[in-house]
């Protein structure tokens, strides 16, 4: 064999490696269809498999590489959109050595010219097209999620439990309330402790409205020891010195006048204690304050925020934006929003100018949690460090 046969035949080898097997998964609670073609391929082989069976998967990836005459370490990218399974697919996959992508599934375009219909069939084919126009080098063909690792998302719990108890505790009140108000009470208490106290002075209460009232008095005491609990947690994490970074973030944040302890474990653990921002504009896109304007023609007009970032961290903000203008008062940007929206304007112009307001909150404590700069005119809480 020639040098030229040899240095051509190393040539193929050498391009067949460089072709990636791409795999769109389509998960559903019982099966998973798998749309796999390799890269810059035109014909996709079709594969169901158990969900969360990953022995199918790689025995399904492996047909796949035989079938399309792909050598056994043909790297593999696997892409599916972020929803019920969470990141562990993610986790699991990558721990195996491939590559994962994981796609919000708001960012997948669609066509405006009919209904759109849906199936999984139909749902795999376009997520498949999508991972070969961004492996064609189309950046903005999908967005790719930003995966937590498991340390920082067993953080987000504590916030994100304590806020299903406090609706499940608000559901418990307004059930009381309705029962009661039924009876012509006005004006019940609202703890457990007090609600009892409240039922034992009533000799009148029916005996089945008392037992149903009763059950209903144990199930708020059990979740306001829960919240207790949570929120004892989350202070304890706080003051510790040695903790995890979220927790370190939170307890900086805290040294802030006019944010405590659940502003701080909300937006530490959602955004500012583990995401990594190059500027303040996207800090503010993914909390969803980035502005969305409408511009055609002679049609200009502005459409609010964007909402497309983490909706916890924006709620926040936009309360702990009122709070700082409470406590903050000196505050360059407490200052900033009195000049604009405190000479009039009435209510309407004050909820808007809030949320422009939590919008330059979110860059201030972005530096503040990053980079240790303090926002210009804020004041600490006394005995905290600057």
């Amino acid at each position: 064999m020639t040098n030229a046969m040899l240095q051509t035949n190393d040539t193929n080898t050498l391009a067949t490696l460089a072709i990636r097997l791409l795999v769109a998964i389509e998960m559903s609670l019982k099966n998973w269809r798998l749309v796999m073609s390799p890269e810059g391929g035109a014909r996709n082989r079709v594969r169901t498999v158990e969900a969360g069976n990953y022995l199918e998967l790689e025995k399904a990836v492996a047909e796949a590489r035989e079938r399309f005459k792909l050598p056994p370490q043909t790297p593999v990218v696997f892409c599916y959109e972020a929803g019920r399974d969470g990141f562990y697919p993610y986790r699991r996959l990558t721990e195996v050595g491939h590559e994962v992508w994981v796609i919000d599934s708001a960012s997948i375009e669609v066509s405006r010219r009919q209904k759109q219909a849906k199936s999984d069939g139909i749902d795999g084919d376009k997520l498949a097209e999508l991972m070969q126009r961004k492996a064609r080098g189309e950046k903005k063909a999908l967005r790719l999620v930003r995966v937590p690792t498991l340390e920082v998302e067993d953080e987000r719990l504590l916030p994100r439990d304590r806020e299903i108890i406090l609706h499940d505790i608000g559901r418990l009140r307004n059930q009381v309330e309705s029962i009661l108000f039924t009876q012509g009470y006005r004006g019940v208490p609202k703890t457990a402790a007090a609600l009892k106290a409240w039922a034992a002075e009533r000799g009148e209460l029916t005996p089945q409205l008392r037992e149903r009232l009763g059950r209903e008095i144990e199930r708020l005491a059990l979740l306001e020891a829960q919240l207790q609990k949570v929120e004892k947690a989350m202070a304890l994490k706080a003051r510790q010195e040695h903790s995890t970074d979220i927790a370190a973030v939170a307890g900086a944040l805290m040294r802030l006048c006019g944010i405590g302890l659940i502003g701080a474990w909300v937006l530490s653990s959602e955004v500012f204690g583990w995401r990594q921002f190059r500027n303040r504009r996207e800090a503010g896109a993914v909390l969803g304050l980035a502005p969305t304007p409408y511009s055609s023609g002679q049609d200009v007009r502005e459409q609010g925020i964007s909402k497309a970032g983490n909706r916890r961290a924006r709620a926040m903000l936009v309360e702990l934006a009122w709070l700082w203008l409470r406590y903050q008062p000196g505050s360059a940007l407490s200052q900033w929003f009195t000049a604009r929206f405190g000479g009039g304007g009435g209510k309407r112009m004050r909820r808007i100018g809030i949320v422009a307001l939590a919008r330059r909150q979110a860059a201030a404590l972005w530096r503040y949690a990053d980079q240790g700069v303090v926002p210009e005119g804020a004041t600490l809480k006394k005995g905290a460090a600057a």
